[in-house]
């Protein structure tokens, strides 16, 4: 039987999945009205990496949690830095990319980001996950 933290994490993922499905059809369609098919790519791409990195975060927490103390911190840490380093990347290269809407973009990624937080808040305030061991 999975014990509390892990049916928490798995309601994450599965949320997280669900809302950056959500933005990147809501996405998709305000993008193709505003920028044609600009748009929808830079909705689809903004709602995919916003999507990647916050799996990436569920998962760092999720098995932190099973090492040690330094262990959770260097997963987690070491996590956020990766992440960092790669949007910056994925920045870069959409800098001057041609037939790109960066305005979609940036809302894609906003909308995600805002909404995933507002899914952890929900489940950590609603999540019945003991504090004290046995």
């Amino acid at each position: 039987m999975a014990n509390s933290s892990d049916t928490l994490f798995s309601k994450a993922l599965r949320l997280s999945t669900l809302l950056a499905v959500a933005i990147a059809i809501v996405g998709s369609l305000l993008g193709y009205l505003f920028y044609q098919l600009p748009g929808v790519f830079a909705a689809l791409l903004g709602a995919g990496v916003s999507a990647l990195f916050g799996t990436m975060t569920i998962l760092s927490i999720w098995f932190g949690g099973k090492l040690s103390l330094n262990g959770f911190y260097a997963m987690v840490l070491g996590g956020w830095l990766f992440k960092f380093l790669l949007f910056a990347g994925v920045l870069l290269a959409l800098q001057n990319a041609e037939g790109f809407a960066g305005p979609v973009f940036f809302f894609a990624v906003v909308a995600t980001v805002l909404g995933g937080l507002a899914i952890d808040s929900w489940l950590v305030l609603k999540g019945r996950v003991p504090t004290v061991g046995k």
